[in-house]
């Protein structure tokens, strides 16, 4: 990778990572679901502009169903339960852990002795993360957030099992982000009608000021569609193994920004429990890495903000 290249892969990094504060910055007063909805309503408006991706409406509905509306809809219901932004965006990492399990279930996928020892050794760290968490996030936040990972990691292999979805010159993976995310709005509204109820829209619409938009924009606009395409861009032009470790990058910034920001600093538990889980990932990574080819059509799973897994067939 050029010097340029790596700074723009840190930008990503850092604009997904910060991404998670800006959610609970600007979710206050908001219904998590609602939130969700409003979100992807904003992201599909681009599918004006995306092309359609060269992908089934199966496929098209499955991602937005698990990566989209599951994924969030767990994430910002965590984040609104109690869970630190930093905690939350740790725990997605799963999502790497979660995926080759999912794969092997789902897709009769053996996975290496690398990824093995990888799942074993996230798991660990996953297990001292949550028997440790402080501050006031209830147990049940901190299952959401694992079960926000499940959800995007079976995205990621419903991605992964549909081959390539798009070439590059008809915007690669954004078009199915974009497209996939016409699926959320109207189930997320629903759930929120359900779960949240109709008081607490009308609530939430009445409490819809600057922040709420503010954050809806970053998540939505500066996140999701330019730090996709930049993250698109940097893929076509260079080795996904090179490109793909600076996700890594994502949930160090979430921590980091919560802490200055928000005042809340990991306790030891979490700390320990978040650098085993991260040595996790690189492990499961490894052999991916030392594989890489150059890709001409590769599969991202954009992250919530924290940096989605890429799964390519000639990587996997």
């Amino acid at each position: 990778m050029t010097r340029r290249d790596m700074l723009l892969a840190a930008l990503v990094a850092t604009m997904w990572g910060f991404n998670f504060v800006v959610i609970d910055w600007g979710m206050t007063g908001i219904p998590p679901l609602f939130f969700v909805a409003v979100r992807f309503a904003v992201v599909a408006l681009a599918a004006l502009v995306v092309p359609r991706p060269l992908a089934s409406w199966k496929t098209v509905v499955g991602v937005g169903l698990f990566m989209c509306l599951g994924q969030f809809g767990l994430l910002y219901t965590s984040i609104a339960l109690g869970l630190q932004p930093g905690i939350a965006a740790l725990l997605l990492q799963a999502q790497v852990v979660l995926t080759i399990l999912v794969a092997a279930l789902a897709l009769r996928e053996r996975p290496s002795r690398l990824q093995t020892i990888g799942v074993l050794v996230g798991t660990v760290g996953l297990g001292v993360v949550a028997l440790g968490r402080g501050g006031d996030a209830p147990a049940l936040a901190v299952v959401l957030s694992l079960l926000a990972a499940l959800s995007w990691a079976i995205g990621n292999v419903i991605s992964r099992n549909a081959g390539p979805v798009a070439p590059a010159k008809r915007l690669g993976a954004l078009s199915l982000t974009v497209w996939s995310s016409l699926v959320v709005p109207l189930p997320a509204l629903g759930l929120s009608a359900i779960i949240e109820g109709p008081d607490a829209i009308a609530a939430g619409i009445a409490a819809f000021g600057w922040r709420p938009i503010v954050s809806t924009l970053y998540t939505a606009g500066l996140c999701t569609l330019v730090g996709y395409a930049i993250f698109n861009g940097l893929l076509a032009r260079n080795r996904s193994a090179s490109v793909v470790p600076w996700v890594l990058l994502a949930p160090v910034v979430a921590m980091a920004s919560a802490a200055l920001l928000l005042g809340q600093i990991p306790n030891l538990w979490e700390t320990v429990g978040g650098l085993v889980l991260v040595a996790g990932v690189f492990i499961a990574n490894a052999q991916v890495r030392r594989r890489a080819r150059p890709a001409a059509s590769v599969m991202v799973a954009e992250p919530p903000t924290a940096g989605r897994a890429v799964l390519n067939r000639s990587e996997r």
